[in-house]
């Protein structure tokens, strides 16, 4: 099902962003939603020539830039931050969505290999992100960030141990974030995605033998998967002024799936 995109407001005028796996999904639809609202964003991802095709791609809305990043290591991160500041002078905002594809076994058979890699990524990955963004956003006195965890956060699914633990200890490095930087002028917060739309929900659809129609009703009350640009408007909220008093939360945009679980 094709939802059009809400009207998109120059809320980011002049502002810079980071946005983390943005060479598709979630990410790519995210930095559309910013450009569309005015800021300077650098997209990353560990995917050097699809990240460098979506920059061009979108170059006619706006400034973007691209820099390959590895966010489970530090030196990654930190030249991330330092090559956005070196082109735009400043860290405004920052969309930490880049995370490790989630495993698939139960947890009395799994992978230990594909637990630490998964871990290095989404969840220290993420730590080493708001790490290094807020040391940057310190210097400036302000500054908003949005972790992107899951409503594995809150409901576990089937055969993903690992991605469901990763998952809820974004929540903690959230709430803990946010005590730090709140002080500091620094808002951090989460978003919770559901059932999205995308090439991966696509193939594991595919996967276990159904439909976007048969499964949407199973998991959502609105009896349909969500779309990237749906998860990058509760982004552009947070990320904006808009919600200058909101810290420390995680807003699920999942279609009801948690209140119908």
């Amino acid at each position: 099902m094709d939802v059009p995109e809400a009207p998109i407001f120059p809320v980011l005028t002049d502002k810079v962003a980071i946005i983390t796996g943005a060479a598709q999904g979630m990410g790519k639809a995210t930095a559309i939603t910013f450009l569309k609202a005015g800021a300077k964003v650098v997209i990353a991802d560990i995917k050097a020539e699809q990240g460098e095709l979506v920059a061009g791609e979108l170059s006619h809305l706006g400034e973007i830039q691209f820099l390959q990043a590895d966010i489970s290591k530090s030196e990654d991160v930190q030249n991330l931050v330092a090559k956005t500041v070196k082109s735009f002078g400043r860290l405004d905002v920052a969309i930490n969505n880049a995370a490790h594809y989630p495993d698939k076994t139960p947890l009395v058979d799994f992978d230990e290999n594909v637990w630490r890699s998964l871990m290095d990524v989404t969840l220290t990955g993420t730590a080493m992100c708001c790490k290094y963004q807020m040391q940057q956003m310190k210097k400036q006195g302000k500054g908003s960030i949005v972790n992107i965890t899951s409503i594995n956060a809150y409901s576990p699914q089937p055969n993903m141990p690992a991605y469901t633990s990763a998952k809820h200890a974004l929540l903690g490095l959230t709430k803990h974030a946010a005590s730090e930087g709140g002080p500091l002028g620094i808002r951090v917060n989460a978003i919770a995605p559901g059932p999205i739309y995308s090439e991966m929900s696509a193939a594991a659809l595919e996967i276990m033998g159904t439909t976007h129609d048969e499964f949407a009703p199973k998991v959502t009350s609105l009896n349909r998967f969500g779309q990237g640009h749906e998860v990058a408007q509760g982004s552009l909220w947070l990320a904006s002024d808009a919600s200058s008093f909101v810290n420390g939360i995680c807003m699920p945009i999942d279609g009801g799936a948690l209140a119908k679980w």
